[in-house]
């Protein structure tokens, strides 16, 4: 049976192959090994570090690829924002008789030269922005540019904003249009005394939806009758003391909805009446 080679030979044996490994990968580790005998009185040579390459395993090339730094990476496009609404606008022109063929006429409290129509942004129904004109006295243009680019910035809603010449000037179809308008030279319903409105001092907003109520209740326009009683919370409808009504006290104009009697929770009227 052949002898067991003796400690001194094996570690003579590890050191050798320590160093070969050592020669193998270019002087890689050669303090490692080195330390590795140090010290050892006994003449046992240590054993090898953790991270030495064992004898038996061959030499590999390793092939070194750098992945670029993740800040290269493309970062996904952020989905586009729907568009905002177009901002408020409006522009103030004149107007003449030639204009207000079907509103005006002589005799009138007001004359066109006195009169303006303004050209504004509103919010529609269909949660869009539209355009319209309102015919007003050259007075309240101010207030009513103001007035209104708040109702566009409450997106409160307006069915068409039309002046009442594109009616014939019949206060009746403009209302069954829903028509949102100013001046029209006529008398206050049932009296000799001119309208406000034939002043351009008082406005009709959304009439279906805001009816002259009699004091029974009932309603002139068959359209508007789910619309009569207040409070009544729907869009473009208008509560006592909301904020609707109280942005249009804020410029001195009164609302026909405190009328006594009848209730005309369509009209403003700068100054009331």
């Amino acid at each position: 049976m052949p002898e067991k080679p003796k400690p001194r030979h094996l570690g003579v044996l590890l050191l050798a192959c320590a160093s070969a490994v050592v020669t193998a990968c270019g002087g890689a580790g050669a303090g490692t090994a080195s330390g590795a005998g140090a010290g050892t009185g006994s003449g046992v040579a240590a054993e090898p570090a953790a991270d030495s390459v064992p004898p038996s395993t061959p030499t590999v090339a390793t092939v070194t690829t750098t992945s670029p730094p993740a800040s290269a990476s493309p970062e996904p496009s952020a989905a586009p924002s729907p568009s905002e609404p177009p901002a408020f606008t409006s522009k103030v022109s004149t107007v003449t008789p030639g204009t207000l063929k079907q509103s005006w006429r002589e005799g009138c409290p007001v004359s066109p030269q006195d009169l303006r129509k303004i050209t504004m942004t509103y919010w529609g129904f269909d949660k869009k922005a539209h355009t319209g004109d309102l015919v007003v006295n050259e007075a309240v243009t101010d207030d009513v540019v103001s007035i209104f680019r708040q109702l566009y910035a409450w997106r409160f809603p307006i069915t068409r904003m039309e002046p009442i010449d594109e009616y014939g000037g019949s206060d009746f179809d403009s209302i069954e249009a829903d028509n949102t308008s100013a001046f029209n030279c006529r008398r206050v319903a049932g009296s000799s005394s001119w309208s406000k409105h034939s002043y351009g001092k008082a406005i009709d907003i959304n009439p279906r939806e805001n009816p002259w109520v009699e004091p029974d209740g009932s309603v002139a326009h068959d359209n508007a009758r789910r619309f009569a009683e207040r409070p009544l919370r729907k869009p473009g409808v208008i509560n006592g003391d909301d904020r609707v009504v109280r942005l249009f006290e804020k410029y001195g104009w009164e609302w026909g909805g405190y009328f006594n009697g009848a209730k005309d929770y369509q009209h403003f009227s700068k100054g009331g009446g």
